[in-house]
């Protein structure tokens, strides 16, 4: 009865960490069947150990690929990463587009143009007029936290090493 509720736990915190092997029941290497040490409900460890497979052992792609429950593609897709920022690099990243990718510069730029017309729109107003122009629905936050960046002047090292040394 520990036990189960350890393994729950264990799959509550790896659920929670975003690196949960959904597929663990894929995972047919030898090691991870043997003891408590190889978890294949640990998306990292069996990413890792399908790579050390192939470059320490000597297994081919397809063989490893197989037997850690992935495809070859999964494969490649877990060497590059892990060659380019190791361990980390296992993680799965989260769905999704990264940063805003609506908001180009030339929307920016827009944006500017029409609150130096009327510095106080309605929020809907000028987020209608960007789709009207665009053809993008924007978020309102979007717009804002865009224009509070722009506002922040960035520091550059030395601004930053001489406040470091006042405080």
């Amino acid at each position: 009865m520990g036990d189960e509720r350890q393994k729950d736990g264990k799959t509550e915190a790896l659920r929670r960490g975003g690196v949960l092997n959904r597929h663990a029941e894929r995972v047919s290497d030898a090691q991870f069947a043997e003891g408590q040490f190889f978890d294949a409900r640990d998306l990292v460890q069996v990413k890792y150990e399908m790579l050390r497979k192939v470059r320490a052992e000597g297994a081919s792609v397809t063989e490893a690929a197989g037997a850690f429950g992935m495809s070859r593609f999964s494969f490649y897709q877990a060497q590059a990463a892990f060659e380019q920022t190791g361990l980390p690099g296992l993680t799965p990243k989260k769905p999704g587009p990264r940063g805003r990718h609506k908001l180009t510069p030339e929307v920016l730029a827009f944006v500017r143009e029409e609150l130096a017309k009327d510095p106080s729109p309605e929020m809907r107003e000028l987020l209608d007029r960007v789709q009207e122009r665009f053809g993008l629905r924007v978020h309102q936050r979007t717009i804002e936290r865009a224009l509070s960046d722009a506002k922040k002047k960035p520091r550059t090292a030395t601004e930053r090493n001489a406040r470091a040394l006042r405080d």
